[in-house]
């Protein structure tokens, strides 16, 4: 049985340090990208799970002295994905929903844990695969509308990784 890739049209990387001004940098990077590859219309969605993603890394998912690498490849069939690798244990988990306090006597659950959540929300799909040491947090956008599926923009061929990591 012959499993059908797609093949990867652009992708970029960037690693960041364990630092809270880092999901604001993730965040530009991710829009950069986006700009470059003509998918401004996704860009709501996917910086705000590139925000919460980051976010989860750094509380969650980085030990200290180490960072996490923010990924972004779009294949030829028109699907984005995002990956956010580190290198901690454990394993994400949507939290079980709880009412919201009706007064401020009551006791809510803050206002944490609602990341995945919104990742599952807005996201296609989204997922944890393993890695040594740690994991990559991933989720994927269908690029419905332009260029989707035929292109990455009028530089991928030529640059669409530059100064970012592969191309």
């Amino acid at each position: 049985m012959q499993k059908e890739m797609q093949e990867q049209l652009c992708a970029r990387t960037a690693f960041y340090r364990r630092e809270h001004r880092s999901v604001p940098r993730a965040r530009q990077f991710a829009r950069t990208a986006l700009a470059d590859w003509d998918l401004d219309h996704l860009a709501d969605d996917v910086l705000l799970c590139v925000s919460e993603l980051a976010t989860n890394a750094l509380l969650h998912g980085v030990p200290p002295g180490r960072g996490y690498r923010l990924c972004l490849s779009l294949d030829e069939s028109g699907l984005l994905r995002v990956e956010v690798h580190d290198s901690g244990a454990g394993e994400p988990r949507l939290p079980v929903p709880v009412p919201v306090p009706l007064c401020e006597d009551d006791e809510g659950e803050g206002e944490s844990g609602r990341g995945l959540l919104l990742v599952s929300a807005l996201a296609d799909a989204w997922g944890v695969d393993e890695r040594v040491p740690g994991k990559i947090v991933w989720c994927t956008f269908r690029c419905y509308g332009k260029k989707s599926g035929s292109d990455c923009g009028s530089d991928c061929g030529r640059n669409c990784g530059a100064g970012y990591g592969k191309p």
